[in-house]
C-alpha cells in the first residue's frame, strides 16, 4: 500500500495517494467540504484488490493548494480533471463521491465526460436544499467567514459527531486530523467560497442543482446511489430524489449509518461498490 505524496499542478501542490495494479481499471475517490482523501482509508485497500484507486485531497482542501480562481463546483471539477491529467491517467475513470465529493463527480461528468466511466454517489451533495444547520451557517456572510477563520477543537469534535452514527468514531486521532487540516492556509477560505457558492443560510441552492442534474442527463452513466438512514448531514430523503432524477441508477440505504458509510460499514460498503462496478465494467466494454 502506498502513502500519500504530493504532484506539482500548475505551480501549486496536490496531495494524492494511489494504491493497487496501474494496469487495472481507475477508480477516483473524492471527499466531502472541509475533508481529507482520509476519508477513504477503509476502502484503499479494499478497492485496490482489483481496480487502481486514486484518491486526492480536492484542490483547496486537505493539504492540496487551492486554485487561482475563487471557488464554484466547476472550478472544484477541473481541478480534479488536472490532476488526473497530471498523473498521466488518460483512462475513464470511476468516480466516487461523498457529499460535495458526488456534486465534483457529477461536475466532472458534465464538463468532461468522455473520462468518466460510472458514478458512485455516497450522501451526494445535489439532491435537496436542507443541509445540516452548521454548513447552512458557513454560507452566511460574516457569520460564515468568522468560523472558517479558527477552528476549535470543541467545534472540530461536534463536526465530527454530526458525520457519523456511531459516536465510537469521534476519535482524538480523527479530531487532531481535522485540526491540521484546519491550521493549513488555504482550507478556510474555500470552505468558505464554497459554502458561499452553493448555499445560502435557507439551504443549497436550487440553481446549481437543476442546472447540473440538467447536464448530467446527457451523458448517462452506469451510477450508484448509496446514502446512510441515519445521516444528520444531507438527509436521506434525498434519495428518493436521487432516484427521480436519475431513474437509471441503483440506489441502496444503509441502516443505522451517518454520513459516511464508506467508513462506519466499510465491508458491506465495498462489497456492494465493487459488485457496481463489476457490472459497470462489462456494460461499458
Amino acid at each position: 500500500m502506498s502513502t500519500p505524496t504530493y504532484i506539482p499542478l500548475d505551480g501549486r501542490r496536490v496531495r494524492v495517494r494511489i494504491d493497487g495494479d496501474p494496469d487495472r481499471a481507475p477508480v477516483l475517490l473524492l471527499h466531502g467540504i472541509g475533508r481529507s482523501l482520509e476519508d477513504w482509508a477503509p476502502q484503499f485497500h479494499r478497492l485496490a484488490r482489483t481496480h487502481r484507486v486514486i484518491a486526492l485531497d480536492v484542490p483547496g482542501f486537505g493539504f492540496s493548494d487551492r486554485p487561482r480562481e475563487r471557488i464554484t463546483l466547476p472550478v472544484l471539477a477541473r481541478g480534479v480533471a488536472d490532476t488526473l491529467a497530471a498523473l498521466g491517467e488518460e483512462r475513464r475513470v470511476h468516480v466516487i463521491g461523498n457529499s460535495l465529493g458526488g456534486a465534483v463527480a457529477l461536475q466532472l461528468l458534465a464538463l468532461e465526460p468522455a473520462r468518466v466511466a460510472s458514478l458512485v454517489l455516497v450522501n451526494s451533495a445535489g439532491f435537496g436544499s436542507q443541509v445540516a444547520m452548521a454548513l447552512r451557517l458557513l454560507a452566511v456572510p460574516g457569520i460564515g467567514y468568522l468560523a472558517t477563520r479558527h477552528t476549535t477543537r470543541l467545534a472540530a469534535e461536534m463536526n465530527e459527531r454530526l458525520i457519523f452514527a456511531d459516536k465510537s468514531l469521534v476519535t482524538k486521532e480523527r479530531i487532531d486530523h481535522a485540526l491540521a487540516i484546519a491550521e493549513q492556509p488555504d482550507p478556510g477560505d474555500v470552505t468558505y467560497e464554497t459554502a458561499r457558492a452553493l448555499a445560502t443560510g435557507r439551504g443549497v441552492r436550487r440553481e446549481w442543482r437543476t442546472e447540473l442534474i440538467a447536464s448530467v442527463a446527457k451523458h448517462p452513466r452506469p451510477t450508484l446511489a448509496v446514502w446512510g438512514d441515519l445521516d444528520r448531514v444531507l438527509p436521506a430523503h434525498h434519495l428518493v430524489t436521487a432516484r427521480q432524477l436519475l431513474p437509471h441508477a441503483e440506489t441502496h440505504l444503509f441502516a443505522g449509518i451517518g454520513h459516511m458509510p464508506q467508513i462506519e460499514c466499510p465491508d458491506k460498503f465495498a462489497q456492494l461498490v465493487l459488485a457496481f462496478l463489476a457490472g459497470a465494467e462489462v456494460r461499458i466494454s
